[in-house]
């Protein structure tokens, strides 16, 4: 116990050391740490939303219509698809998981074999998206395999936190957290936002970007009262404020777009300059060469927003969007389209505000409990095992709340209303260890053993309850952070930290301080052995 281990002491030395360094930015002014050193961390605490204030949505993915307009999709693709290999349909029947299609020639049924297998395509895991089955003698079954299906929902969901992530960013929101919960809902805590009419309106507009084919062969009058035919739909155009009839088949989509800016048009008026990747490229330049002299419809959401007439095969990639836009609706739409389209329709469950007043409240209150618990804490281990051994511990406490401090701002964690009470908890599990070794001392000590014999006792003995304690608390908090959400998971990170933090504060520090004492004062009583 005199002769304390080196690395011990050099271990005490660089968690003080880098407790203060990554806790001081915390302590300091903006314009303090702007003032800093470059070398030294300027990382500070993220205030969650119940002490920032901002927003919190609570969102739903709508799989059902994203598996439904998948599937909407597959039947138009087959539909395109033998009719360009002349294969003539007599009828197709939708059904939840794909078609079953009629053909008008028995004998066609071979060719219509092989040219739906063309559509087939290899998924993630190499298993196959789509299926062919003959029916009879002139159906083809053409579906979904069931791997496809069941791998629709969470893809979607994982595809919706990325775009989500990109549009909340595309704010200037510091920090925001967005976590799945559950199947398929996406929780967005925006803190420092508050305008959450303007995040739930570029969170939630899905941004599908296409580019169809302008029917021109039909009349909208005749689709208008009802009559429209099965390869085509009829959208509003918000340019004319008048519907128009449109090829289903999509000709490129806003997936294949890799950026979008605000430019102007030849009367200077906003307008969005886009472009394609390599595939999109291709794709709009085929379908441009194959259509010169026809009307395009550009749709964004369901509603056309430009229908340009083709006057030369556009092979660059690039292009243009026009309308009557404003400078803000432009940089909106730019914002949403930089930022991905959505898979599936997000549906708000629920909404909330926190204000920044509210939150300065609970900042207040927080600090005042801490420093309450703090309080009773310290006064209890000085009254209770003196001002030495009582002020190790308070050492070992304040140290443990820079190490806390500082480990949350390395990692950019969150600090959240149950996070401090999470804080609370760990000075309290921290001064715990401390009653463990400190009463094992003092019962080795009544003992009659030696100070030294006492003390490697009450640290030695003591050890396996400590961890014992420690340990299920970390289980507990291990639980709370993969199965819990918000909140929960705040007060499980603060929680989970406190407890490494708290063992080698009561454990590492009080035994090379008092190993430091015991060397220089050579007493010859424990001080803690006649204490009540």
């Amino acid at each position: 116990m005199v002769n304390i281990a080196r690395w011990k002491v050099i271990l005490v030395l660089v968690a003080a050391a880098f407790a203060i360094l990554f806790a001081l930015p915390n302590m300091l002014t903006a314009d303090q740490r702007a003032a800093m050193p470059g070398f030294l961390p300027k990382n500070t605490l993220n205030l969650g939303l119940d002490l920032q204030g901002g927003s919190y949505l609570l969102l739903e993915v709508d799989t059902g219509e994203l598996q439904q307009s998948r599937v909407e999709n597959l039947v138009e693709d087959a539909r395109v698809t033998l009719q360009e290999a002349g294969v003539g349909v007599a009828s197709i029947a939708p059904q939840a998981d794909g078609a079953v299609i009629t053909l008008s020639d028995a004998s066609a049924q071979d060719a219509g074999v092989e040219a739906l297998q063309n559509l087939v395509r290899l998924g993630t895991q190499g298993v196959a998206d789509r299926a062919v089955q003959r029916i009879g003698d002139n159906r083809i079954r053409f579906t979904f395999t069931r791997q496809a299906l069941d791998a629709m929902g969470p893809q979607a969901v994982d595809q919706a936190i990325e775009v989500v992530r990109r549009r909340v960013d595309s704010l200037g929101t510091r920090e925001p957290s967005i976590t799945r919960q559950g199947a398929n809902r996406i929780v967005v805590q925006a803190p420092g936002e508050s305008d959450p009419a303007q995040l739930e309106r570029v969170i939630g507009q899905t941004a599908q970007l296409t580019f169809q084919m302008v029917d021109v062969d039909n009349s909208v009058a005749e689709a208008q009262a009802g009559r429209v035919p099965p390869d085509a739909e009829l959208l509003i155009n918000e340019e004319l404020g008048q519907p128009m009839l449109v090829k289903r088949r999509v000709l490129v989509s806003g997936e294949n777009l890799t950026h979008a800016s605000v430019g102007s048009d030849q009367s200077g008026r906003p307008a969005i300059d886009f472009r394609f990747d390599s595939q999109g490229s291709r794709r709009f330049g085929e379908a441009t060469s194959q259509n010169v002299g026809r009307p395009f419809a550009i749709i964004l959401d369901g509603n056309i927003i430009s229908a340009p007439t083709i006057i030369s095969p556009i092979l660059t990639g690039s292009g243009q969007i026009t309308g009557s836009f404003t400078i803000a609706q432009a940089s909106e739409l730019v914002n949403l389209l930089n930022g991905g389209a959505l898979p599936a329709p997000l549906n708000v469950e629920e909404r909330r505000t926190v204000t920044a007043e509210l939150g300065a409240d609970a900042v207040a209150a927080g600090a005042i409990s801490t420093a309450v618990g703090a309080v009773i804490i310290v006064v209890f281990m000085i009254l209770a095992y003196g001002f030495l051994f009582g002020g190790i511990s308070v050492i070992g406490l304040v140290l443990n709340g820079l190490l806390i401090i500082a480990a949350m701002s390395m990692t950019g964690a969150t600090l959240t209303l149950p996070g401090i009470a999470g804080l609370i908890l760990t000075f309290a599990v921290a001064v715990d260890a401390n009653v463990l070794i400190y009463e094992r001392m003092r019962d080795e000590a009544r003992q009659g053993r030696s100070v030294i014999a006492s003390m490697d006792a009450g640290f030695n003995k003591a050890m396996g309850t400590i961890i014992d304690a420690n340990l299920t608390t970390l289980v507990a908090a291990m639980i709370m952070f993969v199965f819990g959400a918000g909140p929960v998971r705040g007060f499980a990170w603060t929680l989970t930290i406190g407890v490494f933090t708290s063992m080698f504060s009561a454990v590492m520090v009080s035994q090379v301080l008092l190993a430091y004492w015991l060397k220089t004062a050579k007493p010859k009583k424990l001080p803690i052995s006649e204490a009540a």
